[in-house]
């Protein structure tokens, strides 16, 4: 069975009915359907924005069962509702996928020590959306620089809703089965990255319109700076790749506002790819994304 958007979202609209009051932790261990190539941990923020948007559980299960699908090789653990208490569900694993609220509430903030560890092991990162945005200049700025080479920056980055057109992509393991592809979504873009850009890699890149611009300057939503970029048509990054000196590796990924948007068949495949190449797990095989919807979010 394929798994959708509008499947998983039925499934935790019953269950949001059945349970009231705090959300615990919760941790869901998918062993490898044969033998083990790698681990891939998704740590899951409370979800937030409503139904249809920021659903960081839904989205995180619907990746980790498409991933388990196209590799059954590959072990998942599902982690919703927060940072884990037991540290044991960190250990063996090869990449954990962050989707969870950013900025002062972003889950790394209480948990560096942890983080920085799982960097120190050479763990990979994936960041999606919010999940790129910490605290601006703080030691989480620093611990997502050296994990995943970029992150929103207040007052200099931004958060507009807009339809991207990536018109080509360039030759990397995480376009491996991606075609270019347009979606609207909340891309931000104007990140903060490592000085030079060094050891990182534009995957996504578009060109912003003016309609990005027309709201007033603020933490999100706009400065001098980044208005003189989108006036001149510069391409803007809304995912890259990092490959870290160590031999860690990362990976930002500013789309995944709206739910829906996960059933968009590239950008799924991308992330994907993603996944797995910071997990520095070989496919097993090409993606077929034939078989796969190719729905938009609206």
């Amino acid at each position: 069975m394929r798994i959708t958007s509008s499947f998983l979202y039925s499934i935790s609209l019953c269950l949001g009915l059945i349970a009231c009051g705090p959300i615990d932790i919760s941790v869901d261990r998918k062993p490898a359907l044969v033998k083990k190539t790698g681990t891939v941990l998704f740590l899951a923020g409370q979800d937030s924005h409503g139904p249809k948007a920021h659903e960081h559980q839904a989205g995180s299960e619907l990746l980790a069962d498409a991933l388990q699908q196209q590799d059954p090789s590959i072990e998942v653990i599902n982690v919703y509702g927060g940072w884990p208490e037991d540290p044991s569900v960190f250990t063996e694993i090869d990449s954990v996928v962050i989707y969870c609220d950013g900025g002062k509430g972003h889950l790394i903030n209480d948990n560096l020590p942890h983080f920085n560890r799982l960097l120190d092991r050479q763990v990979g990162v994936v960041a999606l959306h919010y999940g790129v945005e910490v605290p601006k200049g703080s030691p989480s700025a620093e611990a997502m620089l050296r994990a995943i080479g970029g992150y929103f920056e207040t007052h200099w980055s931004v958060n507009p809703h807009w339809t991207a057109n990536f018109p080509a992509l360039p030759a990397h393991p995480i376009t491996r089965g991606v075609e270019p592809f347009t979606m609207l979504d909340e891309w931000y873009f104007n990140m903060r990255f490592v000085e030079d850009m060094q050891g990182v890699t534009p995957i996504l890149s578009a060109i912003a319109p003016d309609s990005t611009m027309e709201r007033g300057n603020g933490p999100h939503s706009g400065n001098d700076a980044v208005r003189e970029l989108v006036a001149k048509k510069v391409p803007q990054v809304t995912a890259w790749a990092y490959q870290r000196e160590d031999g860690g590796r990362g990976f930002g990924y500013t789309g995944g506002h709206f739910h829906a948007n996960w059933d968009d068949a590239n950008a799924q495949q991308l992330v994907l790819n993603a996944i797995r190449w910071t997990a520095n797990i070989q496919a097993q095989k090409s993606p077929d994304l034939s078989a796969r919807a190719n729905t938009q979010g609206d």
